[in-house]
């Protein structure tokens, strides 16, 4: 295969690829910028409008493994340009939906963005060398936060000086694009070498049921009653179908995912790290959004034009991509493990900074860089993580698994993010229809609940590896004195 190397990867290979990860960033863009444009245009609540966001990464956690198990296949660039395709189809649904059910038909297609990195990671790990894959994997991983900054402004201008249709336009164009890019330098035809086991169609069920009832329980939980028949039932199904999912998972001889890799302490660490800082993030980026263009009658609110709106985030990119560098450099003396709590604690000093002072411009401008430098560390360590602790020929299911639970984390944190905006409701004289500054101030707490939580557990299992190496390196030394 090394040999082959040269002749099946070809000039623009990796460019391509990271084009097509960057349609992840350009769809992205559209969701959390947007929510309050897409509630004024088809009249809706905000904490409403915010389902753009929550059906969208629901789809994206059912479709990504399906779609990592399938690039483990011998028709991965297939699955790439299908992809592609059918988050082009949901481009055009979302730019010319006459109203809000088929505007989220729309942007439940673009779910599938969310697979479309681990494809190009699997690509990646198959037509490069083990050491000219690893810098490649380690920025497809963090695409998507570095992208931002592009996806973001030009949203904003686009929906500025239009309207949201446009931008949804761009990114159908976009995405087609990117189509193109992997037809044209993507080595065709499939591969021989790739493994050809059957389809979990009924792990893929299971899975997608237990999702699907999870999201719906924490988004409709507050409207519902916590307490209410159809709450406790909605819950009920979606633990009812994870766990025989977890059970027929482990028993299955091919899986959709591996859950026997999952129980790798590394990898698992990666994987509960991947939970938690996806719920903050996907809190912190949207809540903040939120704050900049809420007008300032609602007594949280900055008022920033949608035409710079969109440059609020570019932060996040700067912070993201410097982020990424440096511990690409510092891993060549450092073990990588350390960048996972270090990225989680500056993901923390983020969170309490929007959560005490979140009305000023400043503020959430020093939060977004926060925000991406702990991304930019604790997402690019966690395939390296993954990849010293499977075999080669694991990767790519593990890979997908961690993608899965950040959209998993990410969904869950919309979603609740909604529930509370949706519990703290707006003074009806208003003419507008966002939350209050309690609500505001309370999701941001949750996002520091998130980030704490993850800090501690990391700090722990540092500390506590750091006691197993020095007394298994205590004893090693005192029985060699003893022989």
């Amino acid at each position: 295969m090394t040999e082959s190397a040269p002749r099946t990867a070809p000039r623009w290979f990796v460019q391509a690829l990271v084009y097509a990860a960057l349609t992840s960033s350009v769809v992205s863009s559209l969701g959390m910028l947007l929510v309050p444009s897409i509630a004024t245009a088809y009249g809706i609540p905000v904490a409403e409008a915010q389902w753009m966001l929550t059906v969208n990464m629901l789809v994206g956690a059912i479709a990504t493994p399906i779609m990592g198990r399938l690039a483990d296949g011998p028709h991965t660039r297939r699955l790439l340009l299908i992809s592609l395709g059918v988050i082009t189809v949901g481009s055009i649904v979302a730019t010319l939906a006459p109203n809000f059910t088929v505007f989220l038909l729309g942007r439940a297609l673009q779910g599938l963005l969310y697979g479309t990195v681990p494809i190009t990671i699997a690509l990646a790990r198959r037509h490069l060398t083990g050491p000219a894959s690893q810098p490649v994997i380690s920025t497809l991983s963090v695409t998507v936060s570095i992208g931002l900054g592009l996806g973001y402004p030009l949203t904003g201008i686009l929906a500025a000086n239009f309207d949201h249709r446009a931008a949804f336009a761009f990114a159908a164009f976009f995405v087609a694009s990117a189509a193109i890019a992997v037809w044209r330098f993507i080595p065709a035809g499939p591969d021989p070498h790739a493994p050809r086991t059957p389809f979990d169609t009924v792990g893929a069920a299971l899975l997608g049921v237990g999702l699907a009832a999870f999201v719906l329980w924490i988004s409709e939980a507050q409207s519902w009653g916590w307490t209410a028949p159809a709450t406790l039932a909605t819950l009920a199904v979606s633990l009812i179908a994870l766990a025989v999912w977890v059970r027929h998972s482990i028993r299955a001889e091919h899986p959709l995912v591996n859950l026997r890799v999952v129980r790798t302490p590394e990898v698992l660490l990666a994987n509960l790290t991947a939970i938690g800082l996806g719920m903050a993030m996907y809190i912190g980026l949207s809540i903040a959004s939120l704050v900049a263009q809420a007008p300032r009658d609602t007594g949280f609110g900055l008022g920033v034009p949608l035409l710079w709106a969109g440059f609020m985030m570019a932060p996040l990119s700067v912070g993201s991509l410097a982020a990424n560098r440096t511990v690409r450099a510092l891993s060549r003396r450092w073990d990588i493990a350390v960048f996972l709590p270090i990225g989680a604690a500056v993901m923390t000093a983020a969170s309490v900074l929007l959560w005490l002072d979140h009305n000023d411009i400043w503020s959430l401008a020093v939060g977004m860089f926060l925000f991406g430098a702990g991304i930019g560390s604790g997402y690019a360590a966690m395939p390296a993580l993954i990849a010293r602790s499977v075999a080669v020929y694991q990767l790519g299911s593990a890979v997908s698994f961690n993608q899965v639970l950040r959209t998993v984390g990410g969904a869950f944190g919309a979603a609740l993010s909604a529930a509370v905006l949706a519990a703290h409701p707006s003074d009806p004289g208003l003419a507008s229809a966002y939350s209050t500054d309690e609500g505001i101030t309370m999701a941001f707490f949750v996002s520091v609940l998130c980030c704490l939580a993850v800090t501690v557990a990391l700090g722990v299992h540092a500390l506590i590896s750091r006691r197993r190496r020095h007394h298994r390196t205590h004893h090693g030394d005192a029985g060699h004195v003893r022989g």
